[in-house]
């Protein structure tokens, strides 16, 4: 017998509503909930064969441990037992020798981030790594500085704003950055319709291009210059509110000699934006009277990100559209968060790395010099690593040399739904259930920040039931906490209260390892933040609206956090890495000049970082057997490449070698690859693994020299990169995807 019930996604920020069909205990189908009101009855391919993916013979069942070169089925007692035994030999001697990796999937669960945060704040040690350095931590870095807070993140109010330039992000494939928007090709022609302009800068004809109504292509790393000339030509177009800014900010007069440096005709041959063109978008921003400027992870993963992040806020806050009906907005959450963490003290630790020397960002290092800290002797050397909800092999920079380093660790422990790349190095695998087998409330930056184009709360329950002996992370990280001999946050009243609530809901069944109670947990927090009850919530499906959406003129002067309670524009820490601007230019410069090809990164539709790859409705057709090297006509005529070539693509780090693919939407001298394949050396990814593809992410540089030092991010994307012709057929089966002979090249 079949039954529908409601729920809502949760593998990217859109969280859009859905309704499952199931039939027992297994989904049989997903659909969009178009009576959701955050959602407009909208999700994408990707959401709707998730359970493709939860339902997967590939799935994790029960605990597992490594013995030689095989994998054996163990008890949860005995996993938690010699974890915890290992983990408190290893504190003895140091407990800065233990780490843990957090990825992308852990922010989409409320819970998870909190008790992996929980578990390492007990164990007492600051090495933390999160992908957060591989996408997003630059917008941290400027946040932190501007605003005094890492996750004071202003986003456009879509509903008013006039005029919207959106640079380095591609909302109609990846949905919006730090922001709860779903169905965005109708967000964004509700745009065009009431009047409101929407340009693009980047350097492809990107499918949110082709929805907007101007496009002009930028050279990959030269965003900075860019927004300089654009910060100049605001003040030579009389488009700074000085009245305002006097008012509510501090060091204009410094952006201001900086940006006089930056005229539009000195950065046009470089940016490939000419000088009239920039001057016309600046008229209109100003005209518009409620613009924005958005941008993303294209952005951020440059070799810049942080100063092209910083320098588009400046603008937005000097132009007078920072809190402003049209502008971008700050959104309220259950309370004020920013001013909490201030009072608190979150979020503002001052250690600093082993490797590198660098600032912990938002509760963490940068996950580029994890294999640096692995592999380097000396006190503190990590020696225990647990990975949950990520896959560092396939994302992180230099995944060749990561791996390497993974083998030399006493201690891997990985926490995941497969046994993928990561896990396959494991010592112990732990099954994590999947978002569909576990209740929920939306993930943290909605609910603690409002970060939402339509405000609304929703809750769900668990839509089935696991199927084997898989645990959620909040019971997870509260057991190893106990058997490695700490509390959570440090603080004993709290393990023990977990303790209490794991064993009042242990299972009437003998064998069976007790959960913690989820819904209460759940409930405990809306009724602290005074919302209401969780099965309130849970009886409304199609979302209940609450605060009233984001309110321009609530932010200045009342929710700014910084020591003086102004916003900083020119904050020393940014002020002083302009210093290497002339630098930089010139080296952006030489290297455009001797002709380099500059690699970026490209969205599909059917997959999603690299989660997707192992669903079989997705990968069915030619796109999804295999990523390419996209190139332009005019660059693979150049190197003796058609699309029935194959091409060695080079960097000063590692090659990789993939099939070619025309794309005349490409600015010449770019070329393009999609993310998160080269699976073949994952053990449990059945369908994966039989795919063709490589990880573009070799091709990136790690260790210390090689990561952006305010935000600690890896250089992703605009990698300068030589490519030939082949030198050999594809071999799908080496680490690095092509034949061992080019192998590190």
């Amino acid at each position: 017998m079949t039954q529908t019930k409601h729920t809502f996604c949760r593998i990217c920020e859109a969280s859009c509503g859905l309704v499952a069909e199931l039939d027992g205990n297994r989904i049989v189908d997903l659909k969009p909930n178009k009576q959701h009101i955050g959602t407009d009855g909208f999700a994408c391919m990707k959401g709707l064969n998730q359970h493709h993916m939860y339902d997967s013979p590939d799935r994790l069942q029960y605990p597992l441990k490594r013995v030689g070169d095989r994998f054996e089925r163990i008890s949860w007692d005995q996993a938690y037992r010699e974890i915890g035994a290992k983990l408190r030999a290893l504190r003895a001697v140091s407990a800065e020798s233990i780490s843990m990796y957090v990825g992308t999937a852990a922010g989409f669960s409320l819970l998870h981030p909190i008790f992996a945060e929980g578990f390492m704040k007990g164990v007492g040690s600051h090495n933390v790594f999160s992908s957060s350095t591989q996408d997003c931590a630059n917008r941290f870095a400027a946040a932190t500085e501007m605003y005094g807070f890492p996750f004071t993140q202003p986003f456009v109010d879509l509903d008013h704003v006039r005029y919207m330039l959106i640079v380095g992000t591609n909302p109609v494939v990846s949905k919006w950055t730090f922001l709860q928007v779903a169905h965005p090709v109708k967000r964004l022609k509700e745009v065009l319709k009431r009047g409101g302009r929407i340009v693009v800068v980047d350097p492809r004809l990107t499918e949110t291009a082709k929805v907007a109504d101007t496009h002009h292509f930028i050279r990959p790393n030269t965003d900075v210059f860019f927004f300089l000339s654009f910060l100049h030509e605001l003040f030579v177009q009389n488009g700074v509110d000085r009245a305002h800014v006097s008012r509510y900010m501090r060091g204009l007069d410094e952006v201001e000699a900086l940006a006089r440096l930056w005229p539009a005709q000195r950065t046009a041959e470089l940016t490939g934006v000419a000088a009239d063109a920039l001057r016309q978008i600046v008229a209109d921003y100003i005209a518009a009277g409620a613009s924005a400027i958005v941008t993303g992870t294209g952005l951020g993963m440059g070799r810049h990100g942080t100063l092209a992040q910083w320098l588009a806020e400046v603008i937005n806050a000097v132009s007078g559209n920072l809190d402003r009906q049209g502008g971008v907005l700050l959104g309220e959450g259950l309370f004020d968060f920013a001013a909490y963490a201030k009072k608190n003290r979150l979020f503002q630790r001052l250690q600093r790395s082993r490797v590198g020397n660098f600032r912990e960002l938002n509760g963490g290092f940068p996950g580029g010099i994890l294999a640096d800290e692995i592999l380097k002797p000396g006190a503190q050397q990590i020696k225990a690593l647990l990975v949950t909800g990520g896959n560092p092999l396939i994302t992180m920079p230099n995944a060749a040399r990561l791996r390497r380093a993974l083998g030399e660790l006493e201690l891997l422990v990985v926490t995941d739904i497969y046994l993928n790349e990561t896990a396959s190095l494991a010592h112990y695998v732990l099954p994590a259930t999947s978002p569909l087998e576990r209740a929920d409330l939306p993930f943290v930056f909605p609910l603690f920040l409002g970060m939402q184009s339509r405000s609304y709360i929703a809750a769900t329950d668990a839509v089935v039931e696991p199927t084997g002996e898989q645990r959620d992370e909040a019971t997870i990280y509260t057991q190893l906490a106990r058997h490695a001999g700490v509390s959570l946050f440090g603080a004993k009243p709290l393990q023990w209260i977990m303790q209490l609530m794991l064993w009042l809901n242990a299972p009437r069944r003998r064998g069976r390892q007790p959960s913690l109670p989820i819904t209460l947990i759940l409930d405990l927090v809306l009724r602290a933040s005074k919302i209401g009850r969780f099965r309130d919530l849970v009886r409304q499906p199609q979302g209940l609206p609450w605060r009233g959406g984001p309110k321009p003129g609530s932010y200045l002067g009342q929710r700014v956090v910084t020591d003086d309670g102004l916003v900083q524009l020119a904050p020393s820490l940014l002020i002083e890495q302009t210093a290497r601007l002339e630098a930089i230019f010139e080296e952006e410069r030489a290297s455009y000049a001797r002709g380099e090809l500059r690699l970026i990164s490209k969205r599909m539709h059917s997959t999603h970082n690299s989660w997707t790859q192992n669903i079989a409705e997705l990968t069915n057709g030619e796109m999804g057997q295999t990523n390419y090297l996209y190139m332009h006509p005019d660059d693979a005529r150049a190197k003796g490449l058609d699309e029935k070539s194959a091409a060695d693509v080079h960097s000063r780090t590692n090659t990789i070698r993939l099939p070619v693919k025309l794309l005349d939407t490409l600015m010449p001298g770019t070329v393009a690859i999609p993310h998160g394949w080269g699976h073949q050396h994952a053990r449990g990814l059945s369908v994966a693994s039989k795919l063709g593809g490589a990880n573009v992410n070799l091709l990136a540089a790690d260790g210390p020299d090689a990561v952006e030092s305010v935000s600690g991010m890896a250089h992703l994307t605009g990698i300068p990169v030589r490519v030939e012709p082949a030198a050999g057929p594809i071999d799908t089966g080496s680490w690095t995807g092509i034949a061992p002979a080019v192998a590190n090249g």
